[in-house]
């Protein structure tokens, strides 16, 4: 039975995340916990449920229990639905049991099936690892007065930062006219956010032919937006001004979490206009003693602060002892700080333990020079440790 959907979201959530090292040695990278409530993956469902769109498909692959564990059923961002709401789309080809999705467009083409069912006009492509806020109805309209066969969300970067993208140019109609994947010589600083509106129709139509291409590496970036400008399609890119940031290595994570508490940009998790819906801890109110300083710091339920924070993202059930002290760090669910201890400029995972007069991390940081410091989940600190 055809369901029929004007557009259907399909989240890429898969991805290894090697450069987050620890933090996803045993979870996929739209998993980690981020801002002290939240995971990386919230916020694109958040963008959808508050931007209308009510059937998503979540492409999983790495790690992916705790990823599955935490969406269940869709049911924190509304997307519990008879008819759409949140689908877990596991690899899988007909006739081979097991094989990974090999790139962007291939998980996307081994879903075709799922698309079909919801006939849609429309399919919108989003990334589970950025961190931003953005409303794709807006994009949507911006697609259909161009008449659009794919629209492109893209930001403005620096010359320096452009290599690390796909790039675009475009025309005074905001046509593009070139895309070059991560090029050595940027043609331009328009850089693509990996946030696509595809007409299903010809998204369906490339999809097929590119996997009939041996050649081909079934990526967006690297073969489907190429041979769709070869062939004189209508790319058009939708310029983004809010804040946005891909949280793939340790830095950015860090960086993301810090711009959330110090205001750097103007980036409001509290908006009630468009909340940040997530999966609850039933857990009771945070404990901070008259012992504790607390300075730009966010703290989670559950926590129990009797130490001094400072620019720190404390998340549920964290416990910071009397005499510890911590600054520019994030501490997640579950891990404890003993008395005496002091923590600089650290992510310490999940039921990690900082033991007593120990300490983590550098007190002076450079950012971009691989200085901070990481504690493995349940690990246990009884010794002094820099960045590693």
């Amino acid at each position: 039975m055809v369901i029929k959907k004007e557009i259907v979201a399909m989240l890429l959530a898969g991805g290894q995340g090697t450069r987050l090292y620890a933090l996803t040695k045993d979870m996929a990278k739209p998993a980690v916990p981020f801002g002290g409530k939240y995971r990386i993956i919230d916020f694109p469902l958040s963008n959808c449920i508050n931007s209308g769109i009510s059937t998503v498909g979540v492409l999983t692959q790495f790690m992916p229990l705790e990823l599955n564990s935490y969406m269940g059923n869709g049911q924190p961002w509304d997307l519990d639905r008879m008819h759409g709401g949140l689908s877990i789309l596991p690899p899988y080809t007909a006739g081979k049991s097991g094989e990974w999705y090999k790139g962007t467009a291939n998980a996307i083409y081994q879903n075709i099936k799922y698309l079909e069912q919801y006939d849609p006009e429309y399919v919108l492509i989003l990334s589970g690892d950025h961190i931003y806020k953005m409303n794709y109805a807006e994009m949507l309209k911006f697609h259909k007065e161009k008449n659009a066969d794919l629209t492109i969300a893209h930001i403005d970067v620096s010359i320096e930062e452009a290599k690390r993208f796909g790039i675009l140019n475009t025309n005074n109609d905001l046509r593009v006219e070139a895309f070059v994947e991560k090029p050595e010589n940027p043609i331009s600083t328009k850089a693509s956010m990996g946030i696509y509106i595809f007409n299903w129709k010809v998204l369906k139509e490339y999809l097929i032919k590119d996997e009939a291409d041996e050649n081909s590496e079934n990526d967006f970036g690297n073969n489907i937006i190429p041979a769709m400008l070869a062939d004189g399609k209508g790319i058009y890119a939708f310029p983004f001004y809010g804040y946005w940031k891909d949280v793939g290595t340790i830095e950015s994570l860090w960086e993301a979490n810090m711009d959330l508490i110090k205001k750097t940009y103007n980036f409001n998790i509290q908006d009630p206009l468009w909340r940040i819906y997530y999966r609850h801890d039933q857990l009771m109110p945070q404990f901070i003693s008259s012992s504790a300083v607390v300075k730009t710091s966010m703290i989670s339920d559950g926590a129990t602060i009797r130490g001094n924070l400072k620019d720190v993202i404390v998340s549920s059930g964290v416990v910071v002892e009397e005499n510890a002290e911590v600054v520019g760090s994030i501490i997640m669910k579950g891990a404890v700080i003993e008395s005496g201890a002091k923590v600089y400029n650290t992510i310490v995972a999940e039921g990690a333990v900082i033991k007593s007069g120990v300490t983590v991390g550098h007190s002076q940081i450079e950012l971009g020079k691989d200085m901070i410091t990481v504690i493995p989940k349940n690990e246990q600190v009884t010794a002094d440790v820099a960045a590693n």
